[in-house]
């Protein structure tokens, strides 16, 4: 519950900002209404296209079961026991390893591995992976991170165009005052910053509630710890290259990069992921 709570604060704040900055930017009413319709257009296209948009993104090819038995079967176990419809499967070619969960709901969601995941995780270990997209579909966290994505992105836009609107358009408005200094250097400067933080906060606490639900579904929480210390070794030696928006879709930071600070991680360290999932192996051992 805290980190449902602590993610809905999250998401306030992003749309809050997105408005805000419309607000001082562009100005006033007129400002704040831009703000608003932004807000509302982007969730709106997130709600119905935001499936679509990642595995796109990614390349992802859909199977049957069929093309990948030991996929479907593993899927199909793990959903009846959530009480959710299977979702549609998708592999995405390549070695990388990584996987993902996508779609507004359990009824329109699908989960993507990559070909590179199966080649290099025993059974147990893609049973724990897949536990854990199948939990970002329960929580709804694949609609939650569509959304705070495609927000993020509507502050990066309005920050450029209020940029371009400052080397070719001058400080005026038609029909409103002039621009508020402050406001427009908090817009282009530190209002994507801003924005980025708050949605890499968002994935870092869905990481966490996705392990800890993939560990009690499978009841194997060492097989998934054994997953992300393997996923992240090869993701060091392979980065997978895509479009940064969707990188907090996917179960391991995909780039191989050290330097960046965990304000601006799009995941939890593996070290504090893996020390929580045997915590709750220690806590799910003691109920036996």
């Amino acid at each position: 519950m805290g980190n449902q709570l602590k993610t809905a604060v999250l998401l306030a704040a992003l749309s809050g900002l997105l408005i805000a900055i419309s607000y001082w930017a562009i100005g006033g009413i007129t400002g704040l209404i831009f703000g608003i319709a932004i807000a509302a257009v982007t969730n709106l296209v997130s709600w119905y296209q935001s499936d679509k948009i990642a595995l796109a993104a990614y390349r992802a090819q859909p199977v049957s079961p069929n093309e990948a038995p030991q996929l479907y079967r593993i899927v199909e176990r793990l959903s009846a026991k959530a009480n959710i419809p299977t979702p549609r499967l998708y592999i995405v070619p390549g070695s990388n390893a990584n996987a993902f969960a996508t779609g507004r709901d359990p009824e329109n969601a699908a989960v993507a591995v990559t070909q590179g995941i199966l080649n290099i995780l025993s059974e147990e270990e893609v049973e724990g992976v897949l536990a854990h997209e199948l939990t970002h579909i329960i929580n709804r966290d694949t609609l939650t991170q569509a959304v705070s994505a495609t927000i993020a992105g509507a502050i990066s836009f309005l920050a450029q165009m209020v940029s371009y609107s400052l080397w070719f358009g001058g400080n005026s408005r038609d029909g409103n005052r002039n621009a508020n200094p402050l406001g427009m250097l908090f817009t282009i400067t530190l209002a994507p910053l801003a924005a980025s933080v708050i949605q890499l906060a968002i994935s870092r606490t869905r990481e966490f509630s996705a392990d800890a639900g993939a560990a009690k579904l499978t009841g194997n929480p060492r097989a998934l710890a054994r997953a992300l210390q393997r996923l992240e070794a090869t993701a060091r030696q392979m980065p997978m290259q895509a479009n940064p928006a969707f990188e907090p879709l996917l179960i391991i930071n995909p780039l191989s990069g050290e330097f960046l600070g965990n304000l601006f991680r799009t995941h939890p360290s593996t070290e504090a992921r893996v020390e929580a999932l045997l915590q709750i192996e220690q806590q799910l051992a003691a109920t036996i």
